[in-house]
């Protein structure tokens, strides 16, 4: 499972966050008596096939390999892509002309920036995501691109957060966070689309979005 802000045991030993917060809201709607269990991210879909329990709302993006394995509900967040460099810094983002931009290698990040800025400013590729952000606090880089969820919890955490901040909006939304059913338990899936396009219209999901990011995940 992902750290905190998307879910974290508390100080009284119990799940919380972004995802723990959408399953309680869910179970409301659909006026079900939920229990809410921890468990290693390996053994997630291995205890849904033996019914250790019926669903998994623990930040899963919807692969086609998952889809051969289990069935998923619509999105009920999303990660994109998102620049970020030093506060105060400003940036014509379709222009970084002589600029040096950083991602980590084999991300989608980097093939955006090959795509679209090859020849264009220097890029530089790195092996793991903190490297992107070493060689950004030292200086050794203008502006960085990378997923906008695990960067937000950078800046949020890291000691250099309050140096830097996010350049423009998120796109690219494509990684699709789905909760994850049964094959064929089509029942629960309709009541859990069902319950999410609820809380998505009553203001109850924007709620718990505004708690944890401010900006909109969906």
């Amino acid at each position: 499972m992902l750290g905190t802000p998307f879910n974290f045991i508390d100080e009284a030993g119990k799940p919380q966050g972004f995802d723990v917060d959408i399953a309680r809201a869910l179970c409301a709607k659909m006026a079900a008596d939920c229990e809410i269990l921890t468990q290693d991210w390996d053994g997630l879909i291995p205890g849904l096939k033996v019914r250790k329990f019926d669903a998994i709302i623990a930040s899963m993006s919807i692969t086609e390999d998952r889809l051969k394995v289990v069935d998923f509900t619509n999105k009920y967040y999303s990660g994109g892509l998102r620049f970020m460099g030093r506060v105060g810094d400003n940036f014509d983002l379709n222009n970084l002309s002589g600029k040096t931009i950083g991602a980590q290698r084999a991300t989608l990040g980097a093939q955006y920036l090959e795509d679209n800025f090859t020849g264009k400013a220097d890029l530089k590729f790195y092996d793991n995501q903190d490297n992107v952000y070493l060689d950004l606090v030292a200086g050794r880089l203008d502006i960085v691109l990378s997923d906008e969820l695990p960067t937000y919890n950078w800046l949020k955490t890291s000691e250099s957060g309050a140096k830097f901040e996010f350049k423009g909006d998120a796109f690219m939304k494509t990684d699709n966070i789905g909760i994850a059913v049964r094959k064929g338990d089509d029942k629960l899936k309709e009541k859990l689309n069902k319950a999410l396009d609820q809380i998505l219209a009553d203001g109850t999901y924007q709620k718990i979005n505004a708690k944890y990011f401010p900006f909109s995940i969906y």
